[in-house]
């Protein structure tokens, strides 16, 4: 490789995109986990998102994601959606005894 070459391919690296993905493939994959609940691998979940998305642009957004507490990225490899506005688990909330007893209590004491 020559001076020039390799001067080239120095430059190149530098300046790779980083996988920054837009808000709108953001809110795209968000949307779709949240929709779907969970999946059992990345691939699985490239498969069902709508438009194509590079397999390092969905890495940047499911390590935000599980930073955010929205997604819980399993060691199997397996994604599941776990934030509060699942509507399973506002169900089960609303539906434990647990749950109705003490909003009852805290109802009559106001």
């Amino acid at each position: 490789m020559t001076t020039t070459q390799q001067r080239h391919h120095c430059e190149s690296v530098l300046h790779e995109p980083r996988h920054s993905p837009t808000l709108e493939t953001q809110l795209m994959v968000e949307r779709c986990i949240r929709e779907h609940g969970s999946f059992q691998s990345k691939r699985a979940l490239l498969r069902a998102l709508p438009r194509q998305t590079e397999p390092p642009t969905l890495v940047t957004i499911l390590k935000y994601l599980e930073a955010s507490n929205k997604v819980f990225l399993s060691e199997d490899g397996s994604i599941v959606w776990v934030f509060t506005d699942n509507p399973k688990f506002l169900q089960l909330l609303k539906e434990s005894p647990a749950i109705r007893s003490r909003a009852r209590r805290s109802s009559e004491n106001t």
